[in-house]
């Protein structure tokens, strides 16, 4: 045997044991039909397809999809996915996700640029600027666009928005609305929060207490028309604030517990005076014989003695809704009024004042 011969021998064999060893499909208009890996019309070589089109009864592998996947548990994809995957328990991309993944159960990706929808939640370490909704959760890497979440989204760094049913948590974000809580560092938009909310930078926070390291905190004693004087405590940033407060009314035949609940707006502010416009509730209880609650807004004008001190009066327009006769001799005169054998509404003008200085 001459020399070609057994050098041609030897490449051929080569070839051979590395075709064997690993297939390379450059084919991404490939259908596999199966159950679960390996038995399907892919084989053992399945994790080294691209696939236009796969439905496996229970879970597939595939190298990577651009088209439809369906799977009655899993589908599983070892590089990128392009198409609409959607499983009945969960789908995983080892890298990018630029379609749509629909699971029972969760999604899984490396990056996201498309919309993910899943039953608990979604997962991405990496950046994801796509849609994500979770009956659960979503927890990013980073977060681009929108976070939908029952119970809460976390993301490394967001630019877009996170609603939930109770924490949102981002470092950089546009907007935030959270059940319960928010926690950011710089918001750029509108933090609303059933709660409080916590930044380093948030102009527009919204919820009963704002802790804003950039912000606004202050401890005053408020007290209005029908003598119910409060512990009240401010929060929030350069443009808006919350309003929590507990107090007291001995003005009618029996003392009342008080509590009060708002939100306010800095309309004008110098160095020496302020012109705030605040919308709070505030109600009265014995805890025996029902409620009265006014629903008030507030135009207060203030004025500062040096940094910290505020001293503030201004008129008032009311809404009081009472049952059982509760507090009902509180107020003297209203503009209108409805009363009945079990309840009462009026409305009427009053006044609120107070002092409060800054923490």
């Amino acid at each position: 045997m001459d020399t070609t011969k057994i050098l041609s021998a030897i490449l051929f064999l080569g070839v051979t044991a590395n075709a064997s060893a690993q297939i390379y499909i450059p084919d991404t208009r490939h259908v596999n039909i199966g159950v679960v890996y390996p038995v399907s019309s892919n084989g053992r070589q399945a994790q080294a397809y691209t696939n236009c089109f796969s439905l496996n009864l229970l879970a597939g592998l595939s190298n990577a999809e651009t088209g439809l996947s369906l799977a009655g548990l899993s589908n599983i994809i070892f590089d990128s996915a392009s198409g609409v995957q959607i499983a009945g328990l969960s789908n995983h991309i080892a890298h990018r996700a630029t379609g749509v993944q629909i699971a029972g159960l969760a999604n899984s990706a490396g990056c996201n640029t498309g919309t993910q929808v899943a039953g608990f939640g979604n997962f991405v370490p990496g950046n994801s600027r796509g849609v994500q909704v979770a009956g659960f959760a979503n927890v990013t890497g980073g977060n681009g666009s929108v976070q939908v979440a029952g119970f809460g989204n976390l993301s490394g760094c967001s630019s877009g928005v996170q609603v939930s049913g109770f924490i949102n948590k981002a470092r950089n974000v546009n907007t935030q609305v959270g059940g319960f809580i928010n926690v950011a560092k710089k918001v750029k938009g509108v933090q609303i929060a059933g709660f409080i909310n916590i930044a380093d930078s948030s102009d527009y926070p919204i919820a009963v207490l704002n802790f804003v390291r950039n912000g606004e905190k202050a401890l005053g004693v408020t007290t209005d028309e029908t003598l119910t004087t409060l512990l009240s405590f401010r929060s929030g940033g350069r443009k808006l604030y919350g309003i929590a407060g507990l107090g007291y009314n001995h003005k009618g035949e029996r003392e009342l517990a008080a509590w009060e609940a708002g939100l306010g707006a800095h309309l004008v502010s110098t160095q020496r005076f302020r012109l705030n416009v605040e919308a709070a509730e505030v109600g009265l209880t014995d805890f025996k014989h029902g409620d009265w609650m006014k629903s008030s807004l507030r135009v207060l004008p203030v004025y500062r003695l040096g940094h910290r001190v505020e001293l503030f009066a201004g008129p008032s327009f009311n809404y009081v809704h009472a049952k059982n006769g509760q507090g009902e001799d509180i107020v003297g005169h209203y503009l209108w009024s409805d009363r009945n054998s079990r309840s009462y509404h009026g409305l009427f003008f009053g006044v609120t004042g107070g002092i409060q200085v800054g923490l």
